[in-house]
């Protein structure tokens, strides 16, 4: 059944399952023009890969994980994040658009095994909420990159509904290990 409250369909998370909704290649160019990015990148929630491919086009290193295989290439399958430690190499930031029903678990989770730098594409909306205050007044988001114009819709894998415009805002969210302070706000478009 879909909430027309406020104009955002929302279907029940017996529907989203794994909450998979692939990320434009436009949003992680936008970020890649704004945001300098450390080797090696994590993408712990890589589904099948669209902002890996993006990010390794770039000439990144990426190491890619997921809980669930979805033919991401040159990925680790059954890895979940939220009980993964730090892996046993250097990572320089994670770069994921984590299912949204989990999202501030995996900003806290990311936050606590001390990884310098945690981007993550987050509807705006993760801004309202008391429940994750600690991610959010900790001191160590540092920018928030907001989208001027609303992303190209993401459906959610398997979708075979009627395909509409994105009736949600998103933003790229930075957190840095080292920042002390409030967050700075950033526009940003997507398009070239």
């Amino acid at each position: 059944m879909l909430d027309h409250s406020c104009q955002v369909q929302r279907h029940a998370l017996a529907e989203r399952k794994d909450d998979l909704y692939e990320t434009p290649d436009v949003a992680v160019e936008a970020l890649l023009r704004v945001e300098p990015l450390p080797d090696p990148i994590w993408e712990c929630a890589c589904g099948p890969g669209r902002i890996v491919r993006v990010l390794r086009a770039a000439g990144h290193k990426v190491f890619a994980t997921d809980l669930v295989d979805y033919g991401c290439e040159d990925a680790e399958s059954r890895v979940d994040f939220l009980m993964e430690p730090h892996p046993g190499f250097y990572i320089g930031a994670i770069v994921t658009n984590p299912p949204f029903k989990l999202a501030g678990e995996f900003a806290a989770h990311a936050l606590a095994i001390g990884v310098p730098k945690v981007v993550m594409l987050l509807r705006l909306a993760f801004l309202e909420s008391e429940r994750r205050s600690a991610v959010l007044d900790g001191g160590k988001l540092a920018r928030v990159h907001v989208f001027r114009k609303r992303l190209p819709m993401m459906h959610r894998a398997g979708w075979e509904g009627r395909k509409a415009n994105n009736g949600m805002a998103f933003a790229w969210f930075v957190w840095e290990r080292d920042h002390k302070g409030p967050a700075a706000l950033h526009r940003l478009s997507w398009e070239a």
